[in-house]
């Protein structure tokens, strides 16, 4: 069972020089839209329950960062809620092994009863470049579904040489993103 973990936050300095910083990618924003050309796509979804009461219980979480938590990373933000231009480290590993990468939110999803989520896009020093968004959305039957979807491509020397590495790297996270949000309580 997923429980909830805390967002820490970021110093002003930080937040004042993430959201300073150019995302690191074009198409800021076509994870809405149409993926653009010359990017790894992904996408995955998994049902994750029914009913209202759970739809706002995960979006909740989604918004709070409980995704990225709940999937064992460690988050550093300007907000313990997810909103538009927000900014946040994304940390994975332990002591000097740790990649803590940043982000900036493009946009949240906010659609009561239908749809709930947000999406980042990388900025520099994140070890790709490109975007992925998180969300839950309620289905005709009053199933929810879970969906990751992302376009990513190296951006580090290290993400270039780990080739298709890296690829299996963002299959193992969706594949704990999405056991995050299934055994949400």
């Amino acid at each position: 069972m997923a429980s909830r973990r805390s967002v820490t936050p970021l110093d002003p300095t930080a937040i004042a020089r993430l959201r300073a910083a150019d995302f690191t990618y074009s198409g800021v924003g076509a994870t809405k839209i149409q993926f653009p050309v010359g990017y790894h796509h992904a996408r995955r979804e998994v049902s994750v329950g029914a009913g209202e009461r759970r739809l706002r219980d995960l979006g909740e979480a989604i918004l709070g960062w409980q995704v990225q938590l709940g999937s064992g990373l460690r988050v550093a933000s300007s907000a313990p809620r997810v909103d538009t231009d927000e900014v946040a480290l994304v940390g994975i590993g332990l002591g000097p092994l740790q990649v803590m990468a940043p982000v900036r939110v493009v946009y949240v999803i906010d659609e009561p009863g239908q749809r709930y989520g947000f999406a980042y896009g990388t900025l520099p020093g994140h070890p790709v470049a490109g975007e992925e968004m998180f969300c839950v959305e309620r289905q005709p039957d009053d199933t929810i579904v879970f969906v990751v979807t992302a376009f990513s491509r190296p951006d580090t020397l290290l993400t270039k040489v780990a080739g298709p590495m890296g690829r299996i790297g963002q299959r193992v996270m969706a594949a704990r993103y999405i056991r995050a949000m299934r055994y949400w309580h």
